[in-house]
């Protein structure tokens, strides 16, 4: 058995990480408690955090959205950023340290199949609206663009019934981990990696 502290961005991420998250990995013999940031994320932010709920736990990871991430630094990458997080901690975190930020933003994962975002929003025309832009971006969820109007989030607010908390984990439990990650190779590889802590 492992535990897990995980800190996220906001009540969305942490209703994901307890309702669909969570429960797929605690199969697997993780358990993971999301603490949420309530918002406003940046490293100094994080780094407090982190350096709060470590003792706590055999392990920390983040859940954070690249696209809502405070103060990046100019031409930063995802992997830049996640470096940044782990050279910022506390040494006694860094070990038990796996930092992840999501491209471009949570809701990014629930473009990983048109047909349940569909069921679970219950609205029909949804399914081709999101085929439609995953045609537009390759059929690669986590490439949907950071830009004020068209982040996923935002083409969902535009365009469907999408209330973020309420709907954002019910359609990923319509969907599933596994489709997510068959879609989405960077949150696949994050799960990699907590999965090989069970080992």
């Amino acid at each position: 058995m492992v535990r897990i502290g995980i800190s996220v961005e906001g009540p969305t991420e942490e209703r994901f990480v307890k309702m669909v998250l969570g429960q797929y990995l605690a199969t697997k013999g993780i358990y993971m408690t999301p603490i949420s940031m309530g918002g406003d994320v940046n490293v100094e932010r994080a780094k407090n955090e982190l350096k709060k709920i470590a003792n706590s736990f055999e392990f920390v990871t983040t859940l954070y959205d690249f696209y809502g991430f405070k103060k990046r630094l100019d031409g930063e990458t995802k992997e830049a950023l996640e470096r940044r997080l782990m050279d910022s901690v506390h040494e006694g975190v860094k070990p038990k340290l796996i930092p992840y930020v999501q491209m471009y933003e949570f809701e990014g994962l629930l473009f990983s199949c048109p047909e349940s975002m569909a069921r679970a929003l219950n609205e029909s025309g949804a399914q081709q609206w999101c085929k439609n832009v995953l045609a537009e971006f390759n059929s690669n969820p986590e490439t949907i663009n950071n830009s004020v109007e068209t982040a996923p989030s935002k083409r969902l607010l535009s365009n469907t019934k999408y209330r973020k908390t309420t709907h954002g984990p019910n359609i990923a439990a319509e969907i599933g981990i596994p489709k997510m990650r068959e879609m989405c190779l960077g949150f696949h590889e994050w799960l990699c990696k907590i999965e090989r802590l069970a080992q």
